[in-house]
């Protein structure tokens, strides 16, 4: 059985509405690098790189954030519990300076900026959505379960993999954005 297999078998048991999400695990056939061989990536370790495209169709890379602290949060328009999450997210986004802290979200949905668009532009979102309509990315994170969101410090190392929906508003949120743009 491919590694592929094993993560797609894996995704439908952890998330019985990961249908796509397993479709996509199953198609990826390339070599895996050594984060993506263990399918997670632990706090401590540095974050993988990686370039999607955003709303407009222009590439966004994860090194180009350096220096920022960044929320970085799977999820797709399906999943109940991401959509709950995303105004809190979004009003986190407005608390914090752009200099020190950005938010990607991406998207797992296949269908791309013709489902993310209405979505953002119905909830007002203005933070970053980004495209992994093949889950490469979430593959090579370890994202079995949406929403799952990795916290990564200026340095480009995560320091938290939190899953499951979080309000963002809640003070706890806030005092690790602080405590990581103190790093």
């Amino acid at each position: 059985m491919t590694r592929a297999v094993v993560i797609g078998a894996m995704l439908s048991v952890v998330m019985p509405c990961a249908a796509p999400l397993a479709q996509a695990a199953t198609a990826d056939t390339r070599p895996a690098g050594p984060v993506a061989k263990r399918g997670v990536v632990k706090p401590g370790e540095e974050a993988p790189n990686f370039q999607l495209r955003d709303m407009n169709g222009q590439l966004v890379s994860l090194s180009d954030l350096r220096g920022k602290v960044v929320l970085l949060n799977f999820w797709a328009t399906w999943c109940g519990p991401c959509r709950i999450e995303m105004p809190a997210m979004e009003r986190l986004y407005r608390a914090y300076p752009r200099k020190d802290f950005e938010i990607l979200a991406v998207s797992t949905d296949a269908q791309g900026a013709a489902v993310t668009r209405p979505f953002q532009e119905e909830n007002h979102l203005t933070f970053p959505i980004l495209h992994d309509a093949d889950f490469r990315v979430g593959l090579t994170y370890g994202a079995r379960t949406l929403p799952m969101t990795f916290m990564v410090d200026r340095q480009g190392i995560v320091r938290q993999q939190i899953f499951g929906a979080r309000d963002w508003e809640a003070p706890e949120a806030h005092q690790l954005i602080k405590l990581l743009m103190k790093s």
